[in-house]
């Protein structure tokens, strides 16, 4: 299943997330992902495996052009030139001359100026044929209003926390407004540590409401999830290394959720992030230094 992005560039709704996923574990299941059918891959140079991804692709066997690749830029790298780099860092890591959606990891506002920046260089990027599309990542309504009064490109992606427990309608919203396609990180609400957020979490996966639909149709309460998020329109890419997970999370295309079931996942927003707010400044960890290709 495919969505076209607003400049017409089609991906892959489910694609393999590896945020959190070690290095040395990395390449085997971006491999065991292909393998099963997934042509979408997510990472970011902040998690520190983008060359094991594209090891991963490589020995797929498959051609490039078959596997859409998304990263994300770092904030220790924004800035204009700063950005154009990060380009050459993630491009060097993953082993190819050009990246498929490249998206700024975070808002920054404490930093703004160079968040612009950082985004101008996408745009100049994507001009040059260096990736094929250009977004963002956690930015809420008010950090995109900013960004769109000072640059051209409306972003083709917005990546944010989203899952039955946090389901961000008025980003969605905005997003849609724009012609910008939502993509959920953590879709099935499986976070496993942000130290000093959202501590006093419920596991989604044990939602009785969620565990009686996916009785129905005979599937796990992630399937149902990720469903869900499909059916609605959006992107949703889950992690795991688990190659039984990984093939699981992709066996989504034979039941469909009816529209009681979908409103009924909807009603269980808490409104409650479970990781990190996009608005508060964490200065060690944006200063974290992005290693050259």
């Amino acid at each position: 299943m495919n969505l076209t992005l607003n400049n017409g560039v089609t991906m892959p709704a489910l694609g393999l997330g590896v945020f959190q996923s070690p290095p040395e574990q990395t390449t085997a299941a971006v491999e065991a992902a292909l393998a099963t059918g997934y042509r979408h891959i997510d990472t970011a140079a902040a998690y520190g495996n983008e060359r094991e991804v594209g090891d991963g692709i490589r020995g797929s066997g498959l051609d490039r052009s078959e596997v859409f690749i998304e990263t994300k830029v770092w904030v220790s790298d924004y800035g204009y030139d700063q950005t154009r780099h990060a380009w050459k860092k993630a491009a060097g890591k993953l082993g190819v001359d050009q990246i498929d959606l490249l998206i700024l990891h975070q808002p920054a506002p404490d930093r703004f100026e160079k968040t612009i920046a950082a985004y101008r260089a996408l745009e100049a990027l994507l001009a040059d044929g260096r990736v094929r599309a250009i977004g963002v990542s956690n930015f809420m309504p008010h950090h995109l209003d900013k960004l769109l009064a000072s640059t051209d490109i409306i972003p083709a992606v917005n990546q944010i926390e989203l899952h039955p427990y946090f389901t961000q309608q008025d980003v969605q919203a905005v997003d849609a407004r724009h012609g910008i396609l939502t993509q959920a990180w953590s879709p099935i609400g499986g976070i496993t540590f942000y130290p000093g957020w959202g501590e006093d979490r419920r596991n989604v996966m044990e939602d009785p409401a969620i565990g009686a639909i996916a009785g129905t149709y005979g599937k796990s309460p992630a399937q149902v999830m990720l469903r869900w998020h499909l059916q609605q329109g959006r992107s949703a890419i889950p992690k795991s290394t688990n190659p039984a997970r990984i093939a699981e999370n992709f066996d989504i295309f034979d039941f469909e959720l009816t529209p009681d079931e979908l409103a009924a996942i909807d009603a269980l927003d808490t409104g409650v992030r479970n990781g990190p707010d996009p608005d508060v400044a964490r200065e060690e960890r944006f200063a974290m230094v992005i290693p050259e290709a």
